[in-house]
């Protein structure tokens, strides 16, 4: 009888250990292990910094402790990624496209891991979750606000390299430029760099040598020797990703961006509570994560039609928009 009291009471004992036990180490947001990894600079006012900011924001508002990486290049992807995971990080996030592959080829050696890749369309593994801002969204807004800023009715547009998404971003630019202009004529080409601000400035001055009079580049570091020279020969500039309104006013008429500090919070918070799921996580217009910032140079008329737009794509009534125009857009 006593040997069974004993049993007992050794058992309660073990239960209330296991229970109080697996509360004290329970995990708050600072003890997970987080890193981004950013393919450039945190200060080059488009896509990193941007990036950089949601992460700012996770840790203030979510009590994490996110670590940055930054300029790392492409043939070192898999080796970053690989060395924190060795380090026992819990969530390794990175910043681009670019990373998708690379992502795919080491999560499976890390099942204790969890990979976010911001940008990200491909989710293959069971530790790999995607967050995808719904940019050709934001790329639509921004057209317009260029077909309705040229007077020479011709515009140059630069990604920064042909993949899937940048073709898409750029066809929706391209849509949303002959709205209401449908006379509108675009200039396109690919910088294949994020880095090369040289090279930037160049084939913008080529674009307005053509007779472009409003810029849109999406490559990073590329697009501000574009503003460059959009200032040095007085044509326009519509900002994107992040807000360049200030970067040189008077040049920048409006810049379409992505509020990724709530993307940031919602996505680790996702994450914390062990609720993101192994697919492409979209966000976009209906999320709050695109936002329109505007200067005096824009009017009012294109300021609401932009809302126009915005509300239709946010109700899922983007076609029922469009068929207000009767030029059909190519």
């Amino acid at each position: 009888m006593k040997l069974t009291k004993r049993i007992v009471g050794v058992l309660m004992v073990l239960c209330l250990v296991m229970v109080f036990g697996g509360v004290a180490m329970a995990k708050s947001p600072g003890d997970y292990k987080m890193v981004l990894i950013l393919p450039g600079p945190i200060n080059d006012q488009s896509w990193n910094a941007t990036n950089y900011a949601g992460l700012l924001a996770a840790n203030k508002e979510l009590g994490t402790n996110i670590e940055y990486v930054e300029n790392v290049q492409a043939s070192d992807y898999e080796s970053t990624f690989r060395n924190y995971a060795d380090r026992g990080y819990d969530l390794i996030m990175a910043a681009g496209t670019q990373f998708d592959e690379p992502a795919q080829r080491v999560a499976p050696n890390y099942p204790k891991t969890t990979f976010m890749v911001i940008n990200g369309v491909v989710a293959k593994e069971p530790n790999v979750c995607p967050i995808l801002p719904k940019e050709y969204e934001g790329s639509f807004l921004a057209g317009i606000i260029a077909g309705k800023t040229t007077k020479s009715g011709k515009i140059g547009l630069v990604g920064g390299f042909p993949n899937k998404l940048m073709i898409r971003l750029l066809n929706t630019y391209e849509y949303g430029a002959r709205v209401g202009t449908p006379e509108v004529k675009a200039m396109r080409a690919y910088a294949n760099s994020w880095s090369d601000v040289a090279l930037g400035k160049q084939m913008a001055t080529s674009m307005i040598e053509k007779g472009a009079d409003v810029l849109f580049f999406y490559a990073n570091q590329v697009g501000l020797g574009a503003i460059q020279a959009a200032k040095e020969k007085g044509v326009k500039f519509v900002g994107f990703a992040s807000n360049q309104n200030d970067v040189a006013p008077g040049t920048v008429v409006a810049s379409v961006f992505f509020d990724f500090k709530a993307m940031y919070v919602w996505a680790v918070d996702k994450y914390l509570k062990g609720e993101l799921k192994p697919v492409v996580n979209e966000a976009g217009i209906a999320e709050g994560i695109v936002k329109v910032a505007y200067t005096d140079e824009v009017s009012q008329e294109t300021r609401d039609l932009v809302s126009q737009a915005e509300e239709a794509i946010e109700k899922g009534q983007l076609l029922k928009f469009l068929s207000q125009f009767p030029e059909p857009l190519e």
